[in-house]
């Protein structure tokens, strides 16, 4: 059986130093975690007696690709001061609490224009990712997330992702996190070996398949080009079974962390969904 760098996003529950417990329950080769509350904007400083435990665990685990994603709030394309301000403030925020966690990899969600255009977007994004770096003594990267297309967002074409890339324009501290849903959702086609190699040659063309360093897998319930930031099950959307074995195996890609941000529900767990994953990647 191939080993895969995989993982879920799990809970920090407790103290944060239990996500890593709970990886290792789940078998996880790799995990995402919140570094905090993802559903407020104040926060408490980082406990340093927590982020001791938690770097120990994730030593002694043969953790060395953790990824931290943004909270849910900051929009950082945004046009309105005071959310760009409260979202800038915790971008830089977040970039310092992964050094401390020596967390290599924070993902952010590149926001929504508003309706004022995607150049304004692009342009507070750049604005605020290039302040966070300026601003941290680390070697976290910054990976921008594809996006799925909804209305004012930005970042869902990789000529958009190639632009952000070139305009932050620092190096090797940002990257891409490819995530298979937005992609699918965004009109990039994933739906099968054929699909599979025109999506990542073209993603190569464009953007590079260097700068990608983490995968989230997701099925899409949206078709292709729906434009719905909507997960499923793997195997259960639009992508399916035939363009996650391509997708998983392609070697481009096949050693990069993958990360499950799939549904919990009645039909699947997590557990369930791993299992798919590593069924599909040994079933060539």
């Amino acid at each position: 059986m191939r080993d895969l760098l995989i993982g879920v996003h799990v809970s920090i529950s407790g103290s944060i130093d239990q996500a890593v417990t709970r990886a290792k329950e789940l078998e996880c080769t790799t995990f995402q975690i919140f570094t905090r509350n993802p559903r407020v904007w104040a926060f408490n400083e980082l406990d340093p007696a927590q982020v001791k435990a938690f770097s120990e665990k994730a030593r002694s685990g043969g953790y060395t690709h953790i990824v931290a994603h943004m909270p849910y709030l900051p929009n950082l394309a945004s046009p309105n001061p005071e959310i760009f301000g409260k979202s800038q403030k915790t971008l830089t925020a977040e970039v310092t609490r992964c050094g401390f966690l020596k967390i290599p990899y924070l993902v952010n969600h590149l926001g929504s224009h508003m309706g004022k255009g995607v150049e304004v977007g692009i342009g507070n994004l750049v604005k605020a990712c290039r302040e966070a770096l300026e601003s941290s003594d680390n070697q976290v990267m910054i990976l921008l997330e594809n996006m799925a297309g909804t209305k004012n967002s930005v970042g869902s074409s990789f000529e958009n992702i190639r632009q952000i890339i070139d305009l932050i324009d620092f190096g090797e501290r940002v990257g891409v996190c490819f995530d298979t849903c937005h992609a699918h959702a965004a009109g990039y086609d994933l739906r099968d070996g054929e699909a599979v190699d025109r999506t990542l040659s073209t993603f190569d063309t464009v953007v590079g398949l260097r700068n990608i360093k983490v995968l989230h897998l997701n099925d899409s319930k949206g078709d292709l080009n729906s434009n719905r930031d909507r997960h499923e099950h793997i195997g259960e959307g639009y992508i399916g079974d035939r363009g996650f074995r391509s997708f998983i195996n392609d070697p481009r890609v096949q050693s990069l962390p993958m990360i499950l941000e799939t549904p919990y529900d009645d039909r699947r767990a997590d557990l369930g969904n791993l299992a798919k994953v590593r069924e599909l990647a040994n079933s060539r």
